[in-house]
């Protein structure tokens, strides 16, 4: 009953920011057939152009027509080059894709272990330090992390890895697996520090519990009590955590892949909105749009089935 709500609340907001984004680059001075055109936009060939690109008909059928083409796939072509829309940001998508998967799976696993560590050890010296650690962390912007690992990993002090990122036409990022290192390590030590700071703080608050107590008076193992009772209780709280981690990896990955000329999703919505290319535009911000969606969803129906008991009926 909470994924069909959850979805249909999902369908709805998808299609809100879909008007959004289309009301917003239709509101840009100018059209897109005069962006086409530019110096040469005589009369003829901009009305010409316009009856192409359907700018001569009403708002609501031109934001019909797009949306219709989202459905069915004829997503348009670039202003910018004329290859296809979809051409042009399917290998940047695949990209991003590997760099939010493998940037999420590492931060959470290393989160969710020092979070729980640093729990077992409170008010220790693991705990206090890696406690100031990441609170020094959470201050800094990727792009000053970014630019910390590329000093010291790529030009200045060592000369290990590639300062960029840059990958030929045609390439995905699994084939050259060094380019990927330097951005998944900017990105894996921006969103550890939630992480870490929310699995410790649940843990704490387990380990602090009436049941882990019993369980101690009963004499159970404390290997049993840690992975029994306090992680299935603390997981639930940082799934959340994770999940709005993962939204943020979608923005994330904008600034990332700009500094390191990551051929992405986000360095290609830079482009767009350098050459001012509508129909890209709108589609990779659809797409993000999406995957908010869709990551919310999932974060909460899993959340929902760690913790079984707010599943039973009251």
């Amino acid at each position: 009953m909470l994924t069909a709500r959850r979805l249909g609340v999902g369908v709805i907001t998808l299609l809100v920011v879909s008007a959004i984004v289309f009301l917003a680059t239709e509101v840009l001075p100018g059209n897109a057939a005069y962006a086409v055109l530019g110096r040469n936009a005589n009369p003829v060939r901009l009305h010409a152009l316009e009856r192409q690109l359907h700018l001569n008909q009403g708002l609501l059928s031109q934001y019909w027509t797009w949306l219709s083409g989202l459905f069915t796939g004829r997503l348009g072509a670039s202003l910018a080059n004329g290859q296809p829309v979809w051409g042009l940001a399917e290998p940047r998508l695949i990209n991003s894709a590997v760099l939010v998967l493998v940037t999420g799976v590492i931060g959470t696993v290393l989160g969710v272990t020092l979070g729980a560590i640093a729990a077992l050890r409170k008010d220790g010296w693991f705990d206090h330090i890696s406690s100031v650690v990441a609170l020094a962390v959470t201050s800094l912007p990727e792009f000053i992390v970014a630019i910390g690992l590329i000093i010291l990993f790529s030009t200045v002090v060592l000369h290990l890895l590639p300062a960029v990122s840059l990958l030929p036409p045609g390439v995905y990022a699994w084939s050259q697996p060094e380019l990927l290192i330097l951005p998944v390590a900017t990105l894996v030590i921006v969103i550890v520090p939630y992480i870490f700071r929310m699995m410790r703080a649940a843990m704490i608050e387990a380990l602090e519990s009436d049941y882990v107590e019993m369980a101690r008076l009963k004499g159970v193992p404390e290997w049993r009590i840690v992975l029994g009772h306090a992680l299935p209780n603390s997981i639930a709280p940082t799934i959340q955590v994770i999940g709005l981690n993962f939204l943020y990896l979608a923005g994330g990955v904008v600034v990332v892949e700009y500094v390191f000329n990551y051929p992405g999703i986000g360095q290609g919505l830079v482009f767009a909105v350098s050459n001012r290319d509508i129909p890209v535009i709108q589609f990779i911000v659809v797409v993000l749009a999406a995957f908010y969606v869709c990551v919310n969803i999932a974060s909460d129906v899993i959340a929902l089935l760690a913790t079984p008991r707010r599943r039973i009926p009251r």
